[in-house]
């Protein structure tokens, strides 16, 4: 009888908890979710609509890796999807300006930026649209820097202005990271 009421409990309890997705099966692969925190108070509901804006500022600081927020963005979606929230829910987007948005230059146009420096964040920004992601490039930035269209990554749209994109996105109810 003990082993019945065991069984009851810990075989639902069991599948519950089991990932959604196994670890080479998440939307960005190469990239972790976030580990699961037993008896954790707040964790992402499956049936809510997540729409959130990463605020990207960057300088040239370190042009070796991937800007540092990418990685963030991918394992945030890689945990929204592992704990079963359907891409239909994830309304991810990136703003970039005040420089981050070099990071979506084609790679010849990078190098010729750059000192002959390969473009870090091609792929993963890639993987990152292809699982949903929307990158908004500021269009007073483009001007300024002197960036056409034709050097940015297809990935990449351009906006009038970074901050009319926040107002307008913060307008239709995403939630504001970072900048």
């Amino acid at each position: 009888m003990k082993l019945i009421r065991f069984l009851l409990i810990a075989i639902p309890t069991i599948v519950l908890a089991a990932p959604v997705f196994a670890a080479d099966e998440l939307p960005i692969p190469g990239y972790s979710a976030s580990r699961d925190y037993p008896g954790a108070h707040l964790t992402p509901d499956a049936n809510t609509e997540y729409k959130v804006v990463f605020d990207f500022v960057m300088t040239d600081d370190n042009l070796d890796d991937p800007y540092p927020m990418l990685p963030l963005v991918a394992r945030y979606v890689n945990t929204l999807a592992k704990l079963g929230v359907p891409e239909k829910n994830r309304k991810i987007a990136i703003v970039m300006h005040q420089g981050s948005g070099l990071i979506g230059l084609k790679n010849d146009e990078f190098k010729a930026r750059h000192d002959g420096k390969d473009n870090p964040n091609i792929e993963l920004i890639q993987q990152l649209h292809a699982a949903g992601v929307a990158f908004h490039l500021c269009g007073q930035g483009v001007l300024s820097r002197n960036v056409e269209e034709s050097d940015l990554l297809d990935e990449i749209q351009v906006d009038y202005w970074a901050l009319t994109t926040l107002i307008e996105l913060g307008r239709q109810g995403y939630v504001k990271i970072g900048g």
